[in-house]
């Protein structure tokens, strides 16, 4: 099968989308397949035997990370030449409509994915006013697809509930042989302590510290556990705002960690804190429980279809009245204060990432193009 990828996103970027797009695209082509990625320029020309082709794009005003890549006539031109069975369009926005308009132009079969709760963001950034009509933005692009796919249930409920048409579940995946238990050790653990003393009460987070993220909603938690320190692994346009936030509190930002040394930190840390509640879904929580590290995330989102609240982690309400504040700060002192809790939930958590592989979400989406191929033939 040949299939064209669409995507606003990829590498050398690392975010949750694209660590779901390089493992599809890597078991794609073991499998057989041929697979040409659109992204915005500064990519690779290639990604493990997929063609990748960067189109010319200008940074997103108020998220300097994010370019939106602007189609010409050479995606036209590159799109006839490959002569693809299907389009899959990845979190359309400018470079995914095109893909969009391309699909529907030459009569190629469309699946579209839903991987970032954009509409939640906008409240991040003082735009909330604009929510309803970047709902009714994203319901005309996505319904030009086929069939449109979710990494959560709760994200199938809720585009179906603004109107989104022909919704399925694309089952999560982690990577359980790079991110393992095993890769927990002091010299890690004491890079991401840095000055502050060794107290069992390490607490990372990891991903874009950017202001959807919440990553201020986790201070209240150090001022209450004195013990506390948080290592901030990643990096972004909040930064220096979050440094003024966190000033005179045991934080450390450690900049981007990848491959072992992200492994490894994930490992080294006592509990994974992770309080956004604009997720669709929320990978570095899965990494995370693959390391063996307990993790709190919150109840809201693609979230609770990760964590069973109690067992491999906790869920902590961030719409309660003191915004989470309390619900969060107990979810912490809960996991700290009983070793034999934590212990367990290290177990648990690795158990529930074993359920989830890479190749199997592969094999779902697959399906999920040849059915979606069978139906486009039978319309004829």
């Amino acid at each position: 099968m040949k299939i064209a990828f669409f995507t606003e996103t990829f590498l050398p970027k690392v975010d949750g989308i694209v660590t779901r797009l390089t493992k599809t695209i890597d078991n794609l082509v073991q499998n057989g397949d041929e697979v040409v990625v659109f992204c915005p320029e500064g990519c690779p020309t290639e990604y493990k035997g997929a063609k990748i082709i960067g189109v010319a794009a200008m940074p997103l005003p108020l998220y300097p990370e994010l370019k939106l890549g602007l189609p010409g006539p050479a995606v036209s031109d590159a799109l006839e030449n490959f002569k693809p069975d299907l389009i899959h369009v990845v979190n359309p926005a400018v470079l995914g409509l095109g893909g969009i308009w391309l699909a529907k132009s030459n009569n190629i079969p469309l699946i579209a994915s839903y991987h970032t709760h954009l509409p939640k963001y906008l409240e991040h950034y003082g735009m909330g006013m604009l929510e309803p009509l970047l709902w009714e933005l994203l319901k005309a692009a996505h319904n030009q697809a086929l069939l449109n796919l979710c990494t959560s249930t709760a994200m199938v409920e809720e585009l179906e509930s603004k109107g989104i048409k022909r919704t399925a579940l694309w089952q999560r995946g982690v990577d359980t042989e790079t991110f393992k238990p095993e890769f927990r050790n002091q010299k890690m653990r004491n890079k991401l302590l840095g000055k502050y003393p060794d107290k069992n009460s390490l607490l990372i987070y990891v991903g874009r510290l950017s202001a959807e993220k919440q990553i201020e909603r986790i201070k209240p938690v150090l001022e209450e556990i004195p013990d506390a320190c948080l290592a901030l692994v990643g990096d972004g346009p909040y930064r220096n705002q979050l440094e003024k936030i966190f000033e005179n509190t045991q934080t450390n930002f450690i900049g981007y960690l990848s491959g072992e040394e992200l492994a490894s930190a994930y490992a080294s840390g006592d509990i994974f804190l992770f309080p956004s509640s604009t997720e669709t879904l929320g990978l570095v929580l899965l990494e995370a429980m693959a390391a063996g590290c307990p993790v709190i995330g919150a109840n809201k989102g693609g979230i609770p279809d990760i964590i069973n609240d109690g067992v491999n982690g906790c869920l902590y309400d961030p719409d309660g009245v003191d915004q989470g504040k309390s619900s969060l700060i107990e979810a912490t002192k809960k996991i700290l204060n009983n070793n034999t809790k934590k212990e367990n939930m290290r177990i648990e958590a690795r158990k529930e990432s074993e359920k989830w592989n890479w190749s199997q979400a592969t094999l779902q989406l697959k399906k999920y193009y040849e059915e979606t191929l069978k139906q486009v033939q039978n319309s004829y």
